[in-house]
């Protein structure tokens, strides 16, 4: 193999993977564009590197001629036939100019992992997507736009980070990948609308890149004025937090008004010394931390929500005025606390009377911690996932003070901050069965000024404001998040599953009020038995309980883009990429010269187990009809070559010889990629005994 890992593939020219299954022969790859033996070494390099238990076999390359290579496989020296990660390989192959080899690979971290898994084992492809929106006053240049997205991710390594697909999930870092930007005229989407499609599109942490921007509106410089910009960024969790966010988009800021090039080399430092400084520490100390917190002979309030297994999310915000925040941060800083300590008080004070406690008793829920107050030189300035949910245990007593409890919350918040690289499947491993928190809160701190950057803006005409995030689909059934808006207002953002409207409806106004009313009259000697009563006329508090989980729904039929020219064409089944219309589908169908029919299939995660799932349900949504036919391929646009593959494995068990195709869409439309498809597809009717120069890689 050649140790020249980082080798590209030449730009703006497309490639097309070919690989051809059967129940019994080994692959072989036929490979169609501009493909040197050189990329073909560096891209099994990579994939050795990245998928370290993939069998060891010996590839051969043999040349056909100009833009023709067929790569067959043959056993390795234990004989064992087992599964080649083929659809990654097709995947590396046809990146060209959107991306590259693989530049490192490192272990993720317990908190990645658990992010992870919610996402693989959850069917809403939201889940742990978070998004941060903006308003843009000013001129704005689009192309300019793009391209400081572009070098910002240039120079932050995290921008160009995946998750692989092995059983213990490992990151690997891209030496090139650009984010995805859209841009939208005025008036061509409804902003809501947009959101809400952009969360349920979701963001695949196995594809480059974890963050897509969009932008509504915006024009070139010097024009007449025009509405506001809107700017809209979707992250995963498990690769970005909002701390990071807003560390992002300072850099994108400076890139803009550079000429839209970052000056300076890669961040230093980043996850990977961050994942270093992480596997140093001994997680002695904060066992004993978190497993100190709970007396077993006080009585706990019980989990009072559970997974309801719904897809339907639920989303309510309430806002306190910018006089009333102001009065509870004074209030809370009267007794020693903050406004986010305030909200935990509250929050425990409402899960003790919905759990229909009495007398003094433990109540249990989670925070979410920055994780930038551990002893990691630069965390402050390293963009990652870092923020993750730390379970709090707080005594409620109804004749306790409303200070003391105040005061327990402050403390514990303080003791725990060295702690914050802990991660909650590492607590509850810790906790011996003790069940987990089931609530979850957030407190994003107010942005800090950047006078110098707004400055520089303002010279160019520009105003921006700070980004605000819009709150995630978490693994927790409730999550509260709070931030501050522009005017200084504390709002509040529950996200739940939408059965649970009622009962967080109610906790949430409940929350309100105490938020509101504890600063006008809770003193030194008030107790939580009188704030408890201030609810009293407010209903019973909220009524919970298990709800039925929803059946597990069956794939999507797939859309007849196609129908076939003859009665004995085969069929092409179609993966939907993400981002990519069903306008250019169309246009595809229409320009397809081949006889298959064409079939627009559900879009595949690239990896996890939900990957699984879904792959199944596209195949078993098929039916009897496609799959009866003796010409079958599934294709996809380059990072779709794992499901292609995954779908076409699935045919192999039935007997059939399908084809996966994997085509690269760089700078081409829909008139050329249904050509190169007809192509591929047809190549298996085509002799293949003329020969040409063989070489080992």
């Amino acid at each position: 193999m050649t140790t020249s890992r980082f080798a590209r593939l030449p730009q703006g020219e497309p490639i097309t993977v070919v690989v051809e299954l059967g129940p019994s022969a080994l692959p072989v790859l036929e490979l169609h564009g501009p493909v040197e033996s050189t990329h073909i070494e560096a891209a099994l390099d990579s994939i050795a590197t990245c998928h370290p238990d993939a069998p060891a076999w010996r590839a051969g390359l043999e040349s056909r001629g100009p833009g023709h290579h067929t790569l067959r496989f043959t056993d390795g020296a234990d004989d064992e036939r087992s599964e080649f990660p083929l659809g990654a390989l097709a995947d590396l192959l046809t990146q060209a100019g959107r991306g590259s080899f693989m530049a490192r690979r490192l272990p993720a971290t317990s908190l990645q992992r658990d992010l992870l898994a919610d996402a693989d084992t959850h069917p809403d492809p939201g889940r742990q997507v978070e998004q941060a929106a903006w308003d843009w006053h000013g001129p704005l240049d689009a192309a300019r736009f793009t391209a400081a997205w572009h070098s910002v991710s240039a120079r932050e390594s995290v921008l160009r980070t995946t998750f692989d697909a092995q059983p213990k999930p490992g990151l690997v870092v891209h030496d090139h990948a650009e984010p995805e930007v859209v841009r939208l005229p005025h008036g061509t989407a409804e902003w809501h609308s947009l959101v809400e499609a952009d969360r349920r599109r979701g963001i695949d942490p196995r594809r480059p890149a974890p963050l897509r921007i969009t932008l509504l509106g915006g024009g070139r410089p010097n024009h007449a004025p025009a509405p506001p910009a809107r700017v809209l960024l979707t992250y995963h969790h498990a690769l970005l937090d909002s701390w990071s966010i807003r560390l992002l988009v300072r850099e994108f800021y400076r890139a803009y008004l550079a000429g839209g090039e970052l000056p300076g080399g890669e961040r230093r430092p980043d996850m990977t010394d961050y994942v270093t400084w992480l596997a140093q520490q001994d997680t002695a100390a904060a066992e004993d931390f978190f497993t100190g917190a709970a007396t077993g002979d006080l009585v706990a309030v019980p989990p009072l929500f559970t997974d309801t297994g719904s897809r339907a999310e639920g989303r309510s915000r309430l806002r306190l005025t910018k006089e009333e925040t102001a009065a509870l941060a004074n209030w809370a800083a009267t007794w020693g606390g903050s406004e986010s300590i305030a909200l935990q008080a509250v929050w425990a004070l409402l899960l003790y009377r919905a759990g229909r406690a009495e007398g003094p008793s433990q109540v249990r829920f989670a925070t979410t911690a920055a994780g930038r107050s551990i002893l990691f030189e630069g965390v402050e300035r390293t963009p990652g996932a870092l923020a993750g949910p730390l379970p709090q245990t707080v005594l409620v007593d109804p004749d306790a003070t409303v200070p003391q409890l105040i005061a327990d919350l402050r403390d514990r918040c303080l003791d725990q901050a060295a702690y914050e690289w802990v991660s909650a499947s590492q607590i509850h491993a810790w906790s011996r069965g003790r069940p987990p928190a089931d609530t979850l809160l957030t407190f994003e701190a107010p942005p800090r000024a950047m006078p110098e950057l707004e400055a520089d803006l303002a010279a160019a005409g520009i105003q921006v404001e700070p980004p605000q995030t819009l709150g995630a689909r978490t693994a927790y059934p409730v999550t509260l998040i709070a931030h501050h808006d522009r005017s200084g207002s504390l709002v509040l953002t529950a996200a739940y599953d939408q059965v649970r409207l009622s009962e967080v409806t109610e906790l949430l106004a409940h929350a309100a009020l105490l938020l509101r009313e504890l600063p006008r009259g809770a003193g030194q000697r008030t107790t939580l038995g009188e704030v408890l009563a201030l609810l009293t006329y407010m209903g019973s508090g909220a009524v919970v309980g298990p709800v039925q989980a929803e059946t597990e729904e069956s794939g999507p039929l797939p859309t007849v883009l196609r129908r076939p020219a003859r009665a004995d064409a085969g069929a092409v089944g179609l993966l939907q990429a993400p981002g990519i219309s069903r306008a250019f589908y169309d246009q595809l169908a229409h320009a397809y010269p081949g006889p298959e029919e064409l079939l627009l299939l559900a879009p595949v995660p690239a990896g996890g187990s939900r990957a699984d799932v879904a792959a199944r349900a596209v195949y078993d949504a098929l039916g009897s009809r496609i799959r009866s036919r003796s010409g079958l391929a599934f294709a996809g646009f380059s990072g779709d070559g794992v499901a292609a593959c995954a779908l076409a494995r699935r045919a192999v068990a039935d007997g059939h010889r399908p084809l996966a195709v994997v085509l690269d869409v760089t700078g081409t439309g829909p008139d050329d990629l249904a050509r190169r498809l007809a192509s591929a597809v047809a190549h298996r009717h085509r002799p293949t005994h003329e020969q040409g120069t063989s070489t080992s890689t």
